[in-house]
């Protein structure tokens, strides 16, 4: 180790933990083991919490330019349910412009999972920004960035409080009513890019049987609607083979909960 990696970038000795033997060190994993499934729980509860928000009715018509033109607020939900808008900055007057966005809403745009399991679970994960579609397209294909960019083209990022900082909404699409069911901004935007943080910030949720979901949400069997991201198909069965894995996975985690000490 060198001895700037010992001491710390301030040149002051890092106080480092204790050594200790496996046995000390499983008794203290298992110690902090209680209080993170705790915060497993109170996230999960707190998620449905989230899927009981009251609703805000989208009345002002919103236009944005997509690769292909003009398009509307409706539009960005491709025909799903569920809509995830993620404003993020790269225009002019934004540092690293024209070669790069922001580079907090980069670093969010890099953690972003494949959107097909979004889109398997009725959801569209969108980015907007007020840059023209041409320099959308050359910064993603500098990045290697596949989802859906829009340009912002009136007051929508105003009126949703994304006009002077990053931030993310969720909309949920009634055939053609909208509706604004979420909002997190600040450090809350710092989690966002993993399929689960995103499910659970939607009115739906992750839909699977084990969620405390108001009643007549839509919800499948845990784990069985899994699949590689290349290889989902629209209203297929879940296969076998995979149900016999998930099954005896779940089983086996269930087991090792019901001998969990209190």
């Amino acid at each position: 180790m060198t001895a700037s990696a010992e001491n710390g970038k301030s040149g002051q000795a890092m106080h480092k933990p204790p050594v200790v033997s496996p046995q000390a060190w499983e008794a203290a994993r298992e110690q902090l083991l209680v209080k993170e499934k705790a915060e497993t729980r109170a996230r999960d509860a707190l998620a449905a919490e989230r899927r009981r928000m009251p609703w805000m009715a989208v009345e002002k018509a919103y236009s944005f330019e997509g690769p292909q033109g003009k398009v509307s607020l409706l539009d960005l939900f491709e025909g799903r349910h569920q809509l995830i808008l993620y404003r993020a900055f790269y225009e002019p007057g934004v540092f690293g412009w024209p070669e790069h966005a922001c580079r907090g809403c980069s670093m969010v745009a890099d953690q972003v999972a494949h959107v097909a399991h979004l889109n398997a679970r009725d959801t569209t994960l969108v980015f907007a920004s007020r840059a023209p579609q041409a320099d959308i397209a050359r910064l993603k294909a500098r990045m290697g960035w596949t989802m859906p960019w829009v340009t912002i083209t009136d007051s929508f990022d105003k009126d949703f409080g994304v006009d002077e900082w990053h931030g993310t909404n969720v909309f949920y699409r009634d055939g053609e009513r909208i509706f604004r069911t979420y909002f997190i901004n600040n450090r809350g935007d710092e989690q966002m890019g993993g399929t689960w943080n995103y499910l659970d910030i939607t009115p739906l949720g992750r839909q699977e049987v084990w969620e405390d979901s108001p009643e007549g949400y839509p919800q499948t069997p845990t784990y069985k609607w899994w699949n590689w991201h290349d290889s989902y198909v629209p209203d297929a069965e879940p296969d076998k083979k995979w149900i016999e894995v998930s099954d005896a996975g779940e089983a086996a985690f269930r087991a090792e909960s019901a001998n969990e000490k209190p």
